[in-house]
């Protein structure tokens, strides 16, 4: 959004938006500022530079903007837990005794194998136990 009066041009992050969105990033780039070192490092190169802090403010919400949307946007692989009950079933192996060698109830083990709760963690002790069984 246009933010330019005078000689400077700029543009600032939309006021009508997010307000908790914009209270994050806000909260963000003080924590950098006091904490963050590379952080630091720009901000001081960029006083010397004679930038005021609240444009140094701006342009580091701008940053942080950017790379929150690039990790927000990106695609990332969720591991699949249907071949769990393929490999359980292969070896006749049932829900209750899956469910009693890990101590859990059944239901427990049904919806993860029909990947209802994501426990990633758990799905991979499952298949680790389910390839050793024999």
């Amino acid at each position: 959004m246009p933010a330019s009066s005078g000689k400077a041009t700029r543009h600032r992050l939309s006021r009508g938006g997010d307000r908790a969105g914009n209270n994050a990033l806000h909260r963000i780039a003080l924590v950098r500022m006091s904490s963050h070192q590379p952080t630091r490092d720009y901000v001081s190169r960029q006083t010397s530079k004679g930038r005021s802090k609240l444009d140094i403010l701006r342009l580091l919400k701008r940053a942080i903007a950017r790379e929150v949307f690039k990790l927000l946007t990106r695609h990332v692989t969720v591991p699949d837990c249907s071949d769990l009950r393929p490999a359980r079933q292969a070896k006749y192996i049932t829900l209750t005794a899956v469910a009693a060698h890990f101590g859990v109830w059944p239901t427990k083990i049904s919806r993860m194998e029909r990947d209802l709760p994501r426990d990633d963690a758990f799905a991979h002790i499952c298949r680790e136990w389910l390839t050793a069984a024999d």
